[in-house]
């Protein structure tokens, strides 16, 4: 029989490869049906009909969005690598614009409604969907592919921004970033999945790098960009404007990605062939089941709804009537509590046993590599949100000479050295290509920026060392944030790719909304009584309207004693803040130093196979054996 690999997808399946065998006699022995091929190879049955363990999990668990992507490599040559490239780059562009001044203007927009206190509860219902997202937004890359799913990521932008500019209250406010979130989460994740898809490890880093760089270009054009819609046309427009750039940006990566499909179909690699039980047209009912087993709907359920249960709450309940002790605080918590280790038996026991693609399947774990860089990455990020969520607010008020202009460059003095030392680290892998030691510096530098911001934050220590100590940070962040997903990526097939992916950023941006959660709690239990301590005054309306509002606070000039009272209390807050962010900052490198193993970047997609950016098995110059990284 001639070799195929057949994999489901929404409309039917794909067929790579030799497609010549149609004929019965043409199956391996046991196997009677083109539907019964596909489950051998899921199973992991052999041409003699038997199941093993051994069978490729590249064969057998091969999705759509991995066949096309490896069959529009092997038609559209250099020009059409250049062109994605381009696109990406393209992609990367806006995707850094957007970020580096819309994060800029929620404190602003909250304000506006007067409820600026809850800027950090918006932060988290956000940082949920960021970090729930991405598992679903990687199932969706492989069952329906690469180019699909961006266009559901542009819709979600769209819409969000539309919404923000339109925004009356803070219910308004929420919901647009809920959308925006699902948008920026899925553009991100579809990023950095195409980048392992069409590089190998030994130049996945230096790319990655590379694509990172219009952030270092959007640095100043974003601090004037802030400047000019705050100082004129107002936060509204700034989110606006959005919704026309980001659909001009991503076409050239959208249309790309659908040539190269259009193309393989046409030179007969990559062929459809629809299957009645699949086609969710044809026959809606297992056609939808193929589609939620396939996408993993309940682990991604389950996760999301725990998720949301337990970091919610922890926003919530300082502004609650009765706090902690609220009913529908406590009901929450304890819900949410129970819900996560029953996703984590649905993920390791339950999933495959009734044919889902788990988001977390127990495989991964058996790596402690991958397991270590998940904890890695999460409170990294904690360790990052505790001192960052309020950190905007900080320097708005206690730099009293600051511009707008001013504060959006100290803003984004981290997202520079994380994107500059990003491409840095990927220089150093082109030669040194082995990265531990490079993750356990990066640590190191990066816990050092953290400790010193103890000191130096706000109005206790000058502009040059608070500046000093964000890019501290950002060069050690920026070797940590690549280089925990790619040892990560190098230890599974292709096909496991974007789950991967999607796993690591899950556990990380998870420290997002408990980091934003834990500083909110912080913040809000402790400032109310910070600023009736230092602020000269008894009037609780004003202390309430400081309180809930920084723009409030900007009307009182420098060496006002009600301005330089809650130039106080915001220091000792922040203080504790830095405190936290420093003893998590620890976590990280001593996971890195003990539990992360050495190996070689060599010039296959990953290490767990050696196989080429086509799928094809090769010879691979320094790749360990797949029994050395299991």
């Amino acid at each position: 029989m001639s070799e195929t690999h057949k994999i489901q997808t929404f409309s039917g399946n794909i067929i790579v490869g030799d497609t010549d065998s149609k004929h019965e006699s043409d199956f391996p022995q046991g196997i009677t049906s083109a539907t019964e091929v596909e489950r051998a190879f899921k199973q992991g049955r052999t041409e003699s009909g038997q199941f093993s363990d051994e069978t490729d999990i590249h064969d057998k668990e091969l999705s759509a969005g991995v066949a096309k992507v490896e069959a529009l490599q092997k038609v559209w040559g250099k020009w059409g690598y250049y062109v994605l490239v381009a696109g990406l780059f393209v992609a990367s562009y806006i995707y850094s614009l957007d970020g580096l001044t819309t994060y800029n203007y929620l404190a602003i927009a909250t304000s506006t409604v007067m409820k600026h206190s809850l800027t950090g509860t918006v932060t988290v219902a956000g940082s949920i969907i960021m970090a729930v997202g991405k598992p679903f937004m990687a199932k969706l890359a492989d069952y329906l592919g690469r180019g699909e799913t961006y266009l559901i990521v542009l819709i979600f932008y769209i819409v969000a921004y539309i919404l923000f500019a339109s925004a009356q209250n803070i219910g308004q406010i929420a919901g647009a970033q809920i959308l925006y979130s699902v948008g920026n989460t899925g553009l991100q994740m579809m990023t950095q999945v195409i980048i392992a898809d069409v590089t190998t490890l030994k130049y996945r880093t230096f790319v990655a790098g590379l694509l990172s760089l219009p952030y270092i270009i959007n640095t100043p054009i974003s601090a004037e960009i802030s400047q000019g819609v705050l100082s004129g046309g107002g936060w509204r427009w700034g989110y606006g404007m959005f919704a026309i750039m980001v659909p001009a940006c991503l076409i050239p990566v959208i249309g790309t990605i659908f040539y190269g499909q259009w193309k393989a179909k046409k030179e007969g690699v990559l062929n459809n062939e629809l299957f009645a039980e699949k086609n969710v047209f044809k026959n809606p009912i297992k056609g939808l089941n193929t589609f939620q087993k396939e996408i993993d709907l309940p682990g991604c359920t389950l996760i999301a709804l725990s998720l949301a249960l337990i970091l919610i709450p922890l926003g919530l309940a300082p502004t609650a009537s009765k706090g902690w002790n609220s009913p529908h605080i406590i009901a929450m918590l304890v819900v949410g509590c129970v819900l996560l280790p029953v996703w984590v038996v649905w993920e390791l026991v339950i999933a495959d046993k009734y044919g889902y693609f788990p988001i977390a399947p127990a495989r991964f774990f058996k790596n402690m590599n991958i397991a270590a860089a998940c904890v890695i990455g999460f409170f990294d990020f904690v360790s990052f949100y505790l001192q960052y969520t309020y950190q905007y607010s900080f320097v708005y008020v206690v730099k009293t000479d600051w511009s707008y202009r001013d504060l959006n460059y100290f803003n984004n003095v981290q997202t520079f050295g994380l994107c500059s030392f990003g491409l840095v680290a990927g220089i150093i892998l082109i030669y040194y290509r082995r990265p531990k030691w490079l993750l356990v510096g990066g640590l190191v530098v990066r816990l050092l920026g953290v400790g010193i911001m103890i000191h130096s934050r706000g109005a206790l220590g000058s502009t040059v060392e608070l500046v000093f100590c964000q890019l501290l940070q950002g060069m050690g962040g920026g070797f940590a944030a690549v280089l925990i997903l790619l040892i990560a990526q190098a230890l599974v097939p292709h096909t496991d790719v974007a789950v991967v992916t999607a796993l690591i950023y899950l556990f990380t941006e998870v420290g997002t909304p408990i980091g934003s959660a834990i500083a909110t709690a912080i913040w809000t239990n402790q400032m109310p009584g910070q600023l009736a301590a230092h602020v000269p005054t008894t009037n609780s309306t004003l202390l309430t309207e400081l309180y809930s509002s920084i723009t409030i606070i900007k009307e009182y000039p420098a060496g006002d004693p009600i301005r330089e009272g809650v130039i106080t209390a915001y220091s000792n807050v922040m203080r504790n803040l830095c405190i936290g962010a420093t003893v998590t900052g620890a976590i990280p490198l001593i996971a890195a130093i003990f539990f992360v193993s050495d190996m070689t970047l060599g010039n296959a997609q990953n290490n767990w196979d050696g196989r080429g950016l086509t799928g094809d098995k090769g010879d691979v110059e320094n790749q360990p054996k797949e029994k050395e990284i299991k």
